[in-house]
């Protein structure tokens, strides 16, 4: 297995405690291990979900002429990519960079444009269905507040079948959900159904399809909650998150929002807070996240 090394600085103490079960720490900030690429990959996800403002470097034996690769996280030096060899990008580089005053060949000027553009071609879209899914809500705990809307696109090569529904709704709307949505109580009163018979609406258009979101926890824990008072089975559909994905494709963006990873990916549309309109853009994003496609591949194959 691959000998690892982790950096970090300005950390938080729950992550130090988290690395010393896995790893020794050698000196203040500085951990060794011994692990394989998939057991790095989600320790590199917990790094930058839980380093807060801290910096994090992770170096990592690797098949290329060096020997080793390397990530950074929040940190002025970062990685690039020259013909196979990774090499530090320092801060003044990348400002005359990006000013144009460092003198490149025509050639090289094409390929780092196309390097720091961020964006990569797209597979060609996987051909299993699956089915993007999102929800509003009046709050984020799902055992005191309940679904406002519900959206869904179902995914099959290039075709798309949409599924929209907004739940009837008798309290005082949060002034803070009105304005981040644009849902009224007037709306949900009077276009609104009840939240039992969108439940069975959505249940018959997902029926058991793999079921895609971006933070999908928060749907799933809401939807099975709502499931659960109104005595049905809870949702047995696989399901995959987006964002851990983009995480594992994109590590230099500055936060996983969806609106900062649309733009990573070149979509520029700005995230309307409505559960169709969201799905929408989800399911473009997806189609985008080559890591993500390449699972839907292995899964057709079988």
């Amino acid at each position: 297995m691959p000998f690892t090394v982790i950096t970090l600085k300005k950390s938080t103490p729950s992550l130090r405690g988290d690395l010393t079960k896995w790893m020794q720490e050698i000196a203040t900030g500085v951990y060794i291990g011994n692990f394989n690429a998939r057991i790095r990959e989600k320790l590199w996800i917990r790094i930058t979900e839980t380093v807060g403002d801290g910096e994090a470097t992770m170096s990592y034996a690797y098949r290329n002429e060096i020997g080793y690769q390397f990530v950074t996280w929040n940190t002025e030096r970062e990685n690039i990519d020259c013909d196979g060899i990774p090499l530090v990008l320092l801060p003044i580089c990348k400002e005359m960079l990006h000013k144009g005053e460092m003198d490149f060949s025509n050639a090289s000027k094409f390929r780092n444009a196309r390097k720091f553009s961020g964006t990569k071609p797209a597979k060609k879209a996987s051909s299993i269905p699956y089915i993007v899914i999102d929800i509003e809500t009046d709050g984020l705990d799902e055992n005191n507040h309940t679904i406002l809307e519900l959206g869904a696109v179902r995914i099959d090569g290039e075709r798309r079948k949409e599924f929209s529904c907004l739940i009837y709704y008798e309290k005082k709307l949060p002034d803070a959900i009105v304005e981040l949505t644009g849902i009224t109580e007037s709306m949900l009163r009077e276009t609104g159904v009840p939240l039992d018979d969108a439940l069975e609406q959505f249940l018959n258009f997902i029926g058991k399809d793999i079921l895609i979101g971006y933070g999908v926890d928060f749907d799933i824990r809401f939807i099975n909650r709502a499931l659960e008072r109104a005595n049905r089975q809870k949702l047995k559909n696989t399901c995959y998150d987006l964002v851990q994905y983009v995480k594992r494709e994109k590590m230099f963006l500055q936060d996983y929002k969806l609106e900062t990873a649309l733009k990573g990916y070149g979509i520029l549309e700005k995230v309307p807070h409505r559960a169709l309109q969201d799905a929408l853009l989800i399911a473009q994003l997806s189609t985008k996240v080559n890591k993500f496609q390449d699972l839907m591949e292995k899964k057709r194959a079988f």
